[in-house]
């Protein structure tokens, strides 16, 4: 009889204790919070930002050219270094691309988006998530060889281009200063364009977010006051779609920022950011000139980030 009570006593300890512990929790929520966030942000201060200080603190190391050797020894030299021709221009070239993909990805994406957030309905727009999501289920590397393909002389476009009669202008269009190479797969054009479409799905997503949380009955006043509809979209749609855009092209500002793929096989030769960062630590061993790279874009997003943050964009993510 003593050996079937003591199960049944150790089981009403064992609630009595979680009872007591819940209800400590509950009368002192700050703890519980601390509890339920602790691991998580300790993952982050150790992990995230301890690497990421790690890095900025060697960008300010000491690399000698003649040994291949780092030392702890404090300078500047490498900053100084960014301001380099030639790496002041690999540094305009990335944001400029960065910027361009922002730019188109914002006009592609914002009719599909209104479509989705004011149009489509029911297994309609089930079908326009999946069709804007798929691809990014495939492998990232995967399509940027086959848009290699694709822009190939021989693929696909060459093969529309044709067929459209474009082809005088195709040339013509390669022979302009920042386009550059023989087909659309070496040249800055090319390499434009599988930005964009890697992108996009990152601006369309967030934009329609932003359409969605329009109310209606704010664009049935806007109409009974006598609105024509593209006054109503420019005064009242196209503000309010601002945070969605500015969100989206959030992702793709950065995303271009730090890519080093697309650039190293789509587009005529020449370092991006992502290249240059590769390049400085995996093949010559100059990591404090990788990690002042680095820096660039962290600082560029930051500064991103802060006036995003005053158009509302937060609230459209």
């Amino acid at each position: 009889m003593s050996s079937m009570a003591i199960p049944h006593s150790t089981t009403a300890a064992h609630k009595s204790l979680a009872r007591r512990v819940s209800a400590l929790l509950y009368r002192r929520s700050t703890l519980a919070l601390l509890l339920l966030l602790t691991p998580p942000l300790l993952w982050f201060g150790v992990v995230y930002l301890g690497s990421l200080l790690t890095l900025i603190a060697q960008s300010f190391y000491t690399f000698d050219d003649f040994t291949m050797q780092v030392t702890p020894e404090w300078t500047l030299a490498n900053y100084r270094a960014l301001l380099d021709a030639a790496n002041l221009d690999i540094v305009l070239r990335t944001v400029s691309m960065a910027l361009a993909v922002s730019a188109m990805s914002a006009l592609l994406a914002f009719p599909l988006a209104y479509y989705m957030a004011r149009y489509a309905k029911g297994s309609e727009k089930a079908f326009f998530y999946v069709a804007v999501m798929l691809p990014m289920w495939a492998s990232y590397l995967v399509k940027v060889y086959a848009w290699t393909v694709l822009l190939a002389k021989g693929g696909i476009s060459w093969w529309l281009i044709e067929k459209l009669g474009l082809t005088p202008a195709y040339e013509w269009m390669l022979t302009l200063p920042g386009i550059g190479g023989s087909t659309l797969s070496t040249s800055n054009f090319g390499r434009f364009w599988v930005f964009v479409y890697t992108w996009l799905p990152f601006m369309i997503l967030p934009i329609q977010a932003a359409l969605e949380r329009i109310p209606d009955n704010l664009l049935a006043a806007s109409s009974d006051l006598g609105a024509r509809p593209w006054q109503t979209f420019v005064h009242i749609v196209l503000p309010m779609a601002v945070p969605g855009v500015v969100a989206g092209s959030i992702f793709t500002f950065s995303l271009t920022l730090g890519d080093y793929i697309i650039p190293q096989l789509i587009g005529p030769s020449g370092f991006y950011i992502g290249n240059m960062v590769y390049s400085m630590q995996g093949s010559i061993g100059n990591m404090p000139m990788a990690a002042a790279f680095t820096v660039v874009p962290i600082v560029l997003i930051g500064v991103y980030l802060t006036l995003a943050k005053r158009t509302g964009a937060f609230d459209a993510l």
